[in-house]
């Protein structure tokens, strides 16, 4: 019977942590009188364009969002904010053989990102982040884009989700 209190009492200490919004189960830490985010258009202003790059990254951010927090995604003027751009989309040799030919590839992706918190400006940055994926020399870029940068985008946006609202 003891246990069984125990137990209930910690779920619902559990409970009002999160409605409270002092803590989440995706790890999210957010102040609780913020109710809204904004995340801003990410433009491609890398020298190599990639087409869906852009669209792409700034949905997975916003979903991401979406998916681990309960804050109201609005247009703009969000109580936590996101901005910025693709600074970076770049292939290059690695992994040079000696016959002076690349056995691997190195796709690169660098997205600057600016975050601002109405509620702690100790919180606000401005940040690069990169990620890069390798990729067999003997295989094209276009065969294997798609699959490479959903992976980067994946682990950039979960950098930056991390950063701007996981206090570990």
């Amino acid at each position: 019977m003891r246990k069984n209190r125990i137990h209930i009492v910690s779920l619902l200490v559990m409970v009002l942590c999160t409605r409270c919004g002092i803590y989440s189960f995706s790890g999210a830490s957010i102040p609780p009188e913020a109710k809204t985010v904004s995340v801003q258009y990410f433009p491609n202003q890398a020298q190599l364009i990639n087409p869906t790059l852009s669209n792409d990254f700034t949905t997975a951010l916003r979903d991401a969002i979406m998916n681990q927090t309960s804050l109201d995604m609005v247009e703009s003027g969000g109580d936590l904010a996101f901005e910025g751009e693709i600074t970076d989309y770049n292939t290059s040799p690695v992994a040079i053989t000696a016959g002076q030919t690349a056995a691997l590839n190195r796709l690169t992706i660098t997205v600057n990102v600016r975050f601002v918190n109405l509620y702690d400006d100790s919180k606000n940055f401005e940040t690069k982040f990169t990620h890069y994926e390798d990729y067999p020399s003997d295989q094209d870029l276009n065969s294997v884009q798609e699959s490479l940068t959903g992976t980067i985008i994946e682990a950039l946006v979960e950098d930056v989700f991390n950063k701007a609202l996981v206090n570990w």
